[in-house]
């Protein structure tokens, strides 16, 4: 049985994205409803994160940890940035928090199906209901980030 493998990667994807959440709730304090959600959406993801340590050991994963075995390390994507020398427009780097973010909660999702599928093929209900549990949060983040993305885009991007 290789759950253990998809669990560290889970653990490993909903931290960096706990993480990055929190850094854009800082980041983007000024933003009402940017800080609020996010503050709100990172504590969703270390939410999950206490779920999974409690179930890692029993499935050999490393508790706290997680490894990336799953990983593919691609060249980093062109970011959008200001002009060389100026500071980066700030809806810019609004722009540029959200698309990270939407792609680190799109692959916590996949991470999720992962788990569910392994865990129904290992007849593994705990992990089931686990992924069942959690995984709509990180349908919320991916929905919140795609929001925001279609709502600020036109503004910042036109203006």
């Amino acid at each position: 049985m290789k759950l253990h493998i998809v669990i560290e990667e889970l653990q490993f994807s909903e931290r960096e994205l706990a993480g990055e959440l929190a850094a854009v709730a800082v980041r983007h304090r000024a933003e009402y409803e940017i800080h609020q959600t996010a503050r709100d959406l990172a504590g969703s993801s270390q939410d999950h994160l206490r779920e999974l340590d409690a179930l890692a050991p029993r499935f050999g994963a490393a508790k706290g940890h997680g490894r990336r075995h799953l990983r593919v390390r691609l060249p980093r994507a062109r970011r959008l940035r200001g002009t060389v020398g100026r500071p980066p427009d700030p809806g810019l780097r609004l722009l540029r928090d959200l698309r990270r973010l939407h792609q680190l909660a799109a692959g916590v999702s996949v991470d999720w199906e992962l788990l569910a599928q392994g865990a129904q093929a290992a007849r593994e209900p705990e992990l089931l209901d686990l992924a069942a549990q959690c995984h709509p949060g990180t349908l919320r983040q991916l929905r919140w980030t795609n929001a925001m993305l279609k709502v600020l885009s036109p503004q910042i991007l036109a203006g």
